[in-house]
């Protein structure tokens, strides 16, 4: 566990640069700064707080939003004086209501995925009538596990027989089903990352 001590706040002031990562997406969310008390209310308490420079105060990340940053790891550089936090934010985390404080910069591709899978999650359970994963859900298992099996059949058909945006396009359905049934089965996109990961040690 990092403490206080690990770091060199007296090489600027007493603060050093944080910079908060989304924890699933990879995606660089807005960079704050930290002196020692602040480093450990966020660790005391998992919700990230920040010294704000121009309140001269400690400054929980939404305390008057609501849009908190929950704590998932934090880590140093090399010379001990910036941190980098991997955080889950409760919503938009730039105050002009952005996901992010750079509002150009997407997701990295892999980590739309992740994304993708909170859509999938919040949609199962919405109404039937108003979404295709929740109609997908209700027919069951079975008919998700077939819908595969039939977009696995046209990325295979496609390869071999149409130009490449009908591969790309039969691809992504196949990836989007996949991921209805893997939410169905209660299985992660980590998980099966984890499995990738123990094949390649």
């Amino acid at each position: 566990m990092i403490t206080s001590n690990d770091i060199d706040f007296e090489k600027d002031g007493g603060l050093v640069p944080a910079i908060i990562q989304h924890a699933t997406t990879g995606q660089i969310l807005m960079l704050g700064y930290m002196n020692d008390v602040a480093l450990e209310a966020t660790l005391n308490d998992n919700y990230v707080t920040f010294y704000s420079r121009s309140k001269k105060r400690l400054w929980k990340k939404g305390e008057s939003s609501g849009n908190t940053l929950t704590l998932v790891s934090l880590s140093i550089d090399c010379d001990r004086d910036t941190l980098l936090i991997k955080a889950l934010p409760s919503g938009p985390v730039c105050h002009t209501g952005t996901p992010t404080c750079f509002a150009d910069d997407d997701p990295p591709a892999a980590g739309f995925l992740t994304i993708l899978e909170q859509v999938i999650d919040q949609r199962t359970s919405a109404d039937p009538e108003e979404s295709y994963v929740a109609r997908l859900n209700v027919k069951g298992l079975t008919k998700i596990a077939q819908k595969v099996g039939e977009e696995g059949v046209e990325v295979a058909l496609a390869a071999v027989a149409e130009d490449d945006e009908a591969l790309k396009g039969e691809a992504a359905d196949l990836v989007f089903h996949l991921m209805v049934l893997l939410r169905a089965r209660g299985v992660t996109l980590a998980d099966v990352v984890s499995t990738l990961e123990a094949r390649h040690r």
